[in-house]
């Protein structure tokens, strides 16, 4: 790490200036969540019900067909690879914000700046789709419950994000149960349907034949690569509880692995099945045809009427939990921010009674209405919309899982340590590579991955343009606020 010194080039502050500094800054974070906890916020934040029902026909009919299961187990073998750097760098950088301190540490203060910026807007963008996805699957319950709806769709999504502003308020355990107890549910559901598969053993059986390497390699196997890339995005978040998280040495390196590893064998065994309970041939057929509906239709199949009541439940909760731990996110990374200084202190307050950033909470929660409401008032329709800001959402946080990767081999290449050279060197230099050819892949396929490549365009301008305001903005204030621009990346100068 750097020393401050009082450089002529305005670089650092003074020791009398980081005294000042630090004396001025309000309380941080504590807490004493555990592994499971941090595991079921992220895993809540992948909304892997969503993904089974949605997102796995999508792969099937774009991407390499019956290589789906294979697909997903080498996206999830990635994200383990880009992990084992991750984790070893949070070691030397014991600070949250994720990507924030891991760019600025290994790349240098502005673009770990721009980078912040970069990642709020990714997830703001997320959970602007998810809420105008929210206004459809719970406006589409209600509906199918009482054979009619009493609010427009939109309703349900300002109602929605009323009680998310109420729950992002309070102390993050009580978000963690409640996160843990929707994941449960929408797990159970998709192992029961699996079970109810297996048992009835298919059209065809389970034997697994059609699962070679030629169906692994068949179709857009770079497409099925991105997919399954883009249905882990958000597990990295992990580092963002840091200063909530019981002994974070420990826990935050489980719960990224644990969170990687059960959204993979989830992934790919609801593949497995889903391919199963039709039929390979069959199973293609349909997804061809309606990759929307081929998961839904499997389960009203194995687990009937009942099994569809519930998933129609469990979407929606599965979609109140996405939200809400993306909001967590969202807070926390203004209250990194807000703890250096890059933004008002006083939005990094701590709450007295509940331990969290509740100034924060609220600032997400408003500007999250004025832009609801802002895109409700456009007359967007909400689920091209949804799967256009989304894209845009994770398309960004692929490129920034990239920067984090060139940021790990960088950092090591400049600090000694214990840590093999597998750990610093190897793993991140792999998945760096592999990352940037996704990212590539995501950029020449934009119009596939958001439906809509015009819009696309202008979101991913106005993201990177933030990225480049936020570089530019650092460099100011390495002029004009040494101390602020010390700061940044929550380093521990």
């Amino acid at each position: 790490m750097e020393t401050l010194t009082n450089n002529a080039d305005g670089s650092a502050g003074s020791p009398e200036i980081r005294r000042a500094s630090e004396a001025s800054r309000p309380a941080t974070l504590s807490g004493h969540l555990g592994t499971f906890d941090i595991v079921f916020t992220v895993l809540a934040y992948n909304a892997p019900l969503t993904v089974v029902t949605g997102f796995i026909g999508l792969l099937m009919s774009l991407g390499n067909g019956l290589g789906a299961p294979v697909t997903f187990l080498c996206a999830g073998s990635l994200m383990l690879l880009f992990a084992v750097g991750f984790t070893t760098m949070s070691k030397h950088v014991p600070n949250a914000g994720a990507f924030y301190a891991y760019i600025t540490a290994g790349l240098g203060r502005p673009l770990g700046f721009g980078s912040a910026l970069m990642a709020m807007l990714a997830y703001g963008f997320m959970m602007i789709g998810m809420y105008l996805y929210a206004g459809v699957v719970y406006s589409s319950l209600i509906k199918h419950l009482f054979n009619s709806t009493p609010l427009i769709w939109w309703g349900y999504s300002l109602i929605l994000l009323a009680v998310v502003a109420v729950f992002g308020y309070l102390r993050i355990t009580f978000s963690a149960k409640v996160l843990t107890l929707a994941l449960v549910c929408e797990v159970v559901l998709v192992f029961v349907w699996e079970i109810a598969v297996a048992a009835a053993k298919g059209p065809v059986g389970l034997n697994p034949v059609w699962l070679t390497p030629g169906a692994a390699m068949s179709g857009s196997v770079g497409l099925g690569l991105l997919f399954g890339v883009t249905s882990f995005a958000g597990f990295e978040a992990t580092a963002v509880f840091r200063e909530e998280a019981r002994q974070p040495d420990v826990t935050i390196p489980r719960a990224t692995y644990a969170a990687v590893i059960l959204l993979a064998l989830l992934f790919a065994s609801a593949s497995f099945f889903l391919i199963c309970g039709y039929g390979p041939k069959d199973a293609m057929t349909r997804a061809t045809a309606d990759a929307s509906t081929i998961a839904l239709d499997s389960i009203g199949l194995y687990l009937g009427h009942a099994g569809m009541e519930t998933v129609n439940v469990l979407l929606c909760s599965s979609v109140f939990a996405c939200l809400l731990a993306l909001h967590n996110i969202l807070s926390r990374y203004i209250y990194c921010l807000g703890i250096d200084g890059t933004l008002p202190r006083s939005w990094a307050a701590v709450h007295k009674r509940h331990g969290s950033p509740h100034k924060a909470s609220v600032m997400v929660s408003v500007v999250m209405l004025a832009i609801v409401i802002a895109v409700i008032r456009s007359g967007v329709e909400p689920y091209a919309g949804y799967g256009v800001v989304t894209g845009v959402g994770g398309y960004a946080l692929l490129l920034l899982l990239v920067m984090t990767s060139l940021s790990v081999m960088v950092f090591f290449m400049r600090k000694s340590t214990n840590a093999s050279v597998w750990k610093t060197r190897v793993a991140p230099f792999v998945s760096f590579v592999l990352l940037s050819v996704i990212g590539w892949l995501a950029t020449v396929n934009m119009e596939i991955l958001t439906g809509n490549v015009k819009v696309a365009t202008d979101l991913l301008v106005f993201i990177f343009g933030t990225l480049i305001a936020g570089c530019f903005y650092a460099a100011r204030l390495k002029k004009t606020k040494p101390d602020v621009y010390a700061a940044i990346g929550r380093q521990k100068i």
